[in-house]
């Protein structure tokens, strides 16, 4: 228990830093858009991360400098993208939150941007599967520590997702979503420049 106690504080605390999946995660929680599938995306990619990290992919990722390159420029590119679509959309301003959510996006678009946000990011292989699986390998249970990183992933996706609603009430007004993307955009870009900068 104990052991396991150790990957859910470690796992909780590396994805609570406020990044472009988690704020995706937000915005899909103020809207009511496909919330569930969009928390089970992120946990369960969370979740094969860690068991990679664990079982040894982390050496392999170190192994072979190149895949961290690539993923490092794919990701910024994806990331000034998403950025870019963020600011356009506050420029062009918009209508206040609708309780019956966003109808413009499809599950399916919703899905496969969590799943870009979350797998073209390469602080996610440094972070979940380099150092959760180096400091796994300090415990002799590393199941158990994987098994409480990867509850940590659930307990957290689960909160932000469902927890956004409490915040409706700001987002009825139009002005409160440009401000949202205003400060999504930024994130995106700033996560982007230090992924450029190395």
């Amino acid at each position: 228990m104990q052991t396991a106690l150790a990957g859910f504080a470690l796992g909780f605390s590396l994805i609570l830093a406020i990044g472009a999946q988690n704020a995706f995660v937000l915005r899909q929680g103020l809207r009511g858009a496909h919330v569930l599938p969009v928390v089970l995306t992120c946990a369960l990619s969370d979740a094969l991360l860690i068991a990679a990290g664990v079982a040894g992919f982390g050496a392999l990722a170190e192994a072979v400098p190149l895949f961290e390159t690539v993923m490092r420029w794919g990701g910024a590119a994806f990331l000034i993208w998403y950025g870019a679509r963020n600011f356009r959309a506050a420029m062009a301003g918009g209508a206040a939150l609708e309780v019956s959510g966003d109808s413009r996006q499809s599950l399916r678009a919703a899905v496969l941007t969590c799943l870009a946000l979350t797998w073209l990011n390469p602080h996610v292989y440094l972070d979940t599967v380099v150092l959760l699986g180096a400091i796994s390998a300090q415990y002799d249970d590393r199941l158990a520590f994987a098994l409480g990183a990867m509850s940590a992933s659930f307990v957290f996706f689960v909160a932000l997702g469902f927890g956004a609603r409490l915040l409706r009430p700001l987002f009825t007004s139009a002005r409160a979503w440009q401000v949202l993307d205003v400060i999504v955009g930024l994130t995106m870009w700033l996560i982007a420049t230090k992924l450029i900068l190395g």
